[in-house]
């Protein structure tokens, strides 16, 4: 399979907006999220400024940023405020508080308010039902399942997946993405479950090329590599 005969929409997931812009105009990339664990590592100081200059120099594929109150009626503020930076934003809003609180009635309030949400931190068929059940299916949604995460804790997220996409696409205009990606077959995995984006990282979409390898090549590559390393270090045994 060649990457780019993929179906799935794939997202770059990250917070450093020279990539984004650089993966922005190779024109693969169909969107982007991001978060504030993610801006963190980057080394993103101001929220708002980060979030304003990278809705301006990206207007035409969808961009998420996440709220990061506690609380509900803050989070609200803050929704607004981000979905006010374009028309392309989705704001990422998580499935509870850190108290367990589901954000269902906020979900509601905003999505029926015509904000584009993306419901984040989503691990269940029951959460996702929950989440389907209060937005407004004439608006678009996206609803994120961390498959990733639910493979770590040694659960298939395939047929969680593949409800959850079930149920999206009944919905309306609500779209199931595959968040939390650890290797590049996570890709296939999205696509056959009926997912409609995957987010990816820079280091899996660096390595997107390699996709549909003949193994006997990739192989001999592998070998290549160690050789010259070891060529390289001036090693020696004898």
């Amino acid at each position: 399979m060649d990457y780019r005969d993929l179906k799935i929409d794939i997202y770059a997931d990250g917070a450093d907006i020279e990539k984004m812009k650089a993966e922005h105009d190779k024109g693969f990339v169909r969107g982007f999220t991001t978060n504030p664990t993610l801006m963190k590592k980057a080394g993103v100081k101001d929220y708002k400024v980060f979030a304003r200059e990278a809705a301006a120099e990206i207007r035409d594929v969808p961009l998420s940023f996440e709220v990061f109150s506690d609380d509900f009626p803050t989070m609200e503020k803050e929704a607004k405020v981000l979905a006010d930076f374009g028309d392309n934003v989705y704001v990422k809003i998580p499935v509870t508080n850190t108290k367990g609180e589901h954000s269902t009635e906020l979900i509601r309030t905003l999505s029926h308010d015509g904000l584009k949400i993306n419901v984040t931190a989503v691990f269940t068929t029951e959460q996702a039902e929950e989440v389907l059940g209060a937005l407004d299916p004439a608006v678009p949604s996206i609803v994120s399942i961390f498959a990733g995460r639910i493979t770590n804790a040694g659960i298939d997220a395939e047929p969680i997946i593949k409800k959850v996409s079930k149920l999206c696409h009944e919905h309306g205009n609500s779209k199931v993405l595959w968040a939390s990606s650890r290797e590049l077959f996570n890709v296939i995995q999205a696509e056959r479950s009926g997912a409609d984006i995957i987010t990816l990282t820079d280091d899996l979409i660096r390595v997107l090329p390699t996709l549909g390898k003949d193994l006997y090549e990739y192989s001999l590559d592998t070998v290549k590599m160690f050789y010259n390393d070891g060529q390289a270090l001036g090693y020696k045994i004898l």
